[in-house]
Order: C-alpha cells, then sequence, then structure tokens
C-alpha cells in the first residue's frame, strides 16, 4: 500500500480493478480545510485519461510495472508474438492489448511490453518510429504556400496527413504518441 506521498509522475495504482498511471499530479494546501491531491490518471489497458481527486493521506494500491524490451515478430489470427530478446521466447498479445499501437508496429522492431502480475497489460512503442510510404497521390507542383497536407498510407497500413511533397518511397518519421507525420528521414 501506498499513500499520496509517495504520487510521482509514471507511479501506477490498483483502482476498481483497473491498472492507472498518474500523468499529471498537483498537491492542494487550501486555505481553509484538509490538504489534497489532484491526478490525472492513465488507464493503461484502455488509454482512457481521468482527473481523480485524492485526500492527503489516502492509501492506494501500488502496482508494480515490469518494462521488457521485446522484438515484434509477426502477427497470426489476432494475436501479436513477440521475442524475448535475452531468452528468445516468444509471448503472444491480444490484440486488444496491442491496441493502437499496431497501427505503427512494424515486423522485427522492438517495443516495450508492460508486465504486470506475470500479465502483459500494454505495448508501449519508442517515440517515434520510421516507416516507408507504400500509398500516396502526386502533389500539385507549386502548392506549397497553403501548407496543404494529403494522407499517405504507410507500410503497416496505416494512413497519415503529409506536407505535399512527400512522395511514394519516402521514410518518414511519426510520432507514436499522437500517431502524427513528424519529417522525412
Amino acid at each position: 500500500m501506498a499513500d499520496t506521498t509517495d504520487f510521482r509522475n509514471g507511479f501506477t495504482m490498483s483502482l476498481d480493478g483497473e491498472i492507472f498511471s498518474i500523468v499529471e499530479f498537483q498537491h492542494v494546501k487550501p486555505g481553509k480545510g484538509s490538504a489534497f491531491v489532484r491526478t490525472k490518471l492513465k488507464n493503461t489497458k484502455t488509454g482512457a485519461v481521468l482527473d481523480r481527486t485524492f485526500r492527503s493521506g489516502d492509501k492506494v494500491e501500488a502496482v508494480r510495472l515490469e518494462k521488457h524490451q521485446m522484438q515484434y515478430l509477426y502477427s497470426d489470427q489476432g494475436l501479436y508474438y513477440f521475442m524475448d530478446l535475452d531468452t528468445y521466447d516468444q509471448i503472444p498479445v491480444s490484440s486488444k492489448t496491442v491496441g493502437a499501437a499496431s497501427n505503427l508496429l512494424k515486423e522485427s522492431e522492438n517495443a516495450f511490453l508492460l508486465i504486470a502480475g506475470g500479465e502483459v497489460i500494454a505495448v508501449d512503442l519508442p517515440n517515434f518510429v520510421a516507416l516507408a510510404v507504400t500509398h500516396t497521390e502526386p502533389g500539385i507542383k507549386g502548392d506549397t504556400a497553403t501548407g496543404a497536407v494529403k494522407p499517405a498510407t504507410l507500410e503497416t497500413g496505416y494512413v497519415v496527413q503529409v506536407p505535399l511533397f512527400v512522395n511514394k518511397g519516402d521514410r518518414l518519421k511519426v510520432d507514436t504518441r499522437t500517431g502524427e507525420y513528424v519529417e522525412r528521414v
């Protein structure tokens, strides 16, 4: 058990049977009344963010998360297979657990598996990945002053909005937190 003095960004806890991670927290000491802690919590499975207030000294159940770097191998019938880089064990992870990370997950690339109590609860990608463009319409020559964008399909099948100068075959740096184009590499 932990109390509100243990709260830090990234601290994980169990609330109502779900595992949450603290995104932001703020200790508040009003002029009248007792102190409290205002937090933004992110559900590790669904990614939903909620605001929650705790009274100073409230007890919560701390959860220890293990973060293992593994290599993504392939997917088959709703399961994604990852290989432990140390032991070469293959671990199947359901598509529900992988979630939105599957849009930017490329074979032979590394990802982090978050494990709590021996169960994989989430897949975390590096902040940026480099992916090749497999299809995009050609840009209109001279139309650069408007900052216009066009859709581009990446090698994983994910569609991202890119500037007009991006062509088929270009490698793009994509932010995995937002799913947006950053730059050409």
